[in-house]
């Protein structure tokens, strides 16, 4: 008999995001010459995945002192950690011994992202389940926010439980959290900083992160009630980071089914006692504004708002391209933009070109807001001598004999 649905659900998953990721790493391990030639020209997986191409997905790994595993459903052993470099001065992580022998060294490493929650629990499960079938490594990665009592020995037990699936390396990464663009924003910024560093000290070809289809349409409520553009209404991407190097394989998953896999497989999961926490805006979207919907106007919106953001996502794809080759018309030898070539474009395409000129001045996306962006839209369609507009980030836009001039001050 075959594994419960809700298990066989995550792991096929996590499988086709594997087989994506072991594509991508064979196909940059073929050598430029072979590349031309006609029959290289064709992407090759690694060896122990190339008969199983419809397999496949990319995880995120932590690795940690040894502590004493929890109780819970063993797995396969993973791989050994590629050799780390030096880590960031301000990220700190324990790192962990070897992984077996088994696996063979040229195989990548996936690295899962894991809060110690229901979701990314069930993700380092189908992850260590998959990863020595498809012929990659698996690790495991936890982010100690430091923002409640005892939070650094929860991130303990959470590496236990992945070294109990198998996972290896395991680390946990301690974070200092700021206080720019609020609590939330703040944390995201943090812990994504964390990832990074330890994906590129481990030299991790990808790292799996959690988010399911309930995130992904929280996200998206979240965007309608700020009056965000396109970009923010297409939600979480399947793919995104530097590289590619996130992958989310839960997006068309519920967060019951992630939850279900876990019960099935006795895996202990902890609540994060901040995701019911009503100071949350998320926290209040996920237990108040998403049951009143559905009981305003029936089951079924979770699933409807996620497909507005995979429609909306298309969209704004093909206005960031439009976009991309439009600013290269519109900017100068010294990055300043003309305004006249700016007012002749749609306002769609215009805003993006601004928007991605105050990004590239340094303005943290995650603060850099639509009503900035119109400010800044206001020196181009509606001058009437104003000064310049302040911008997350010390950026500064203004405008100067025809040309509108976006920069970092002090």
């Amino acid at each position: 008999m075959g594994p419960h649905p809700a298990v066989a659900a995550i792991r096929l998953a996590v499988r086709r995001v594997l087989h994506d990721v072991l594509t991508e790493h064979a196909t940059a391990q073929v050598p430029s010459a072979a590349v031309s030639s006609p029959a290289a020209a064709a992407p090759v997986p690694a060896p122990a995945a190339r008969a199983r191409l419809s397999a496949g997905t990319s995880v995120r790994a932590v690795r940690c002192p040894a502590a004493s595993a929890p109780p819970g459903a063993g797995a396969p052993a993973a791989s050994p950690a590629a050799s780390p470099s030096a880590a960031s001065p301000a990220v700190s992580s324990a790192s962990s011994a070897s992984a077996p022998a088994a696996a063979p060294a040229a195989a990548p490493l996936v690295l899962v992202a894991c809060s110690g929650g229901a979701d990314s629990m069930a993700l380092a499960s189908a992850l260590s389940f998959e990863a020595p079938r498809q012929g990659a490594r698996a690790g495991g990665i936890t982010v100690d926010h430091g923002l409640q009592d005892g939070s650094d020995l929860r991130a303990q037990e959470v590496v236990a439980r992945l070294r109990s699936l198998g996972l290896d390396p395991v680390e946990s990464v301690r974070v200092d959290v700021g206080r720019d663009g609020g609590p939330e924003a703040a944390a995201r910024d943090a812990r994504y900083e964390a990832l990074d560093e330890a994906a590129q000290r481990l030299g991790a070809a990808a790292v799996l992160l959690g988010h399911t289809r309930d995130d992904q349409a929280e996200t998206v409520l979240l965007a309608l009630a700020r009056g965000s553009g396109v970009r923010s209404l297409s939600g979480m991407a399947a793919t995104s980071g530097p590289g590619g190097r996130y992958r989310r394989p839960f997006l068309q998953i519920d967060r019951q089914v992630a939850r279900k896999a876990c019960l099935v497989q006795s895996l202990p999961v902890w609540d994060d006692p901040h995701n019911a926490d009503p100071a949350y805006t998320r926290s209040r979207v996920r237990h108040e504004a998403l049951p009143v919907l559905e009981k305003a106007l029936g089951r079924g919106v979770v699933e409807s708002l996620a497909r507005t953001a995979r429609l909306a996502r298309d969209d704004a794809d093909a206005l960031d391209t439009w976009a991309a080759d439009a600013e290269r018309g519109v900017r100068d030898a010294e990055g300043r933009l003309d305004v006249r070539g700016l007012y002749a474009l749609p306002p769609a395409v215009r805003r993006r070109i601004l928007r991605r000129a105050a990004l590239a001045a340094g303005s943290p996306g995650g603060s850099l807001f639509s009503r900035h962006v119109e400010e800044m839209d206001k020196l181009i369609t509606g001058w009437r001598g104003q000064g310049a507009i302040n911008l997350p980030g010390r950026v500064s836009a203004r405008r100067e004999q025809g040309r509108l001039v976006v920069r970092r001050d002090g």
